[in-house]
């Protein structure tokens, strides 16, 4: 690998600082930047994530996902996560599918899908 792609890419995630620090020393919130940046460095049209913040302290949780929303953005690549976290969803999902009893029970924007009594209801755990 180019070293200069290399720094450009911990660049991109914010993580330039660390470049010389050992991964086993990393935050995990740096390391799921990590993860995003060595798989932007082989050019994929599509990134599918599972729980990008799961493991992530609660205050790093949106620093960390819009830091990747945002080199995924720059470099024009489509992400497909997997996400409990709801407030993480609404705000970073342009569109939804909720899954009930393995179906699609809902498919469309964030606050219409977390909208549905049902979603709110058998997804949500609301009563």
């Amino acid at each position: 690998m180019d070293q200069r792609a290399v720094a450009a890419m911990l660049e991109l995630v914010e993580l330039g600082p660390f470049a010389a620090d050992p991964v086993t020393v990393l935050p995990e919130g740096h390391r799921k930047l990590l993860d995003v940046a060595i798989a932007l460095m082989l050019q994929p049209q599509l990134v599918i994530m599972d729980e990008p913040t799961s493991g992530v302290a609660s205050e790093d949780k949106h620093a960390v996902m819009a830091t990747i929303m945002r080199a995924l953005q720059e470099r024009e690549v489509t992400a497909w996560f997997v996400e409990h976290d709801v407030d993480i969803v609404l705000q970073y999902a342009t569109r939804v599918a909720a899954w009930i009893d393995g179906r699609i029970a809902a498919d469309g924007a964030p606050k219409a899908v977390f909208a549905d009594p049902v979603i709110r209801r058998e997804v949500l755990g609301e009563r």
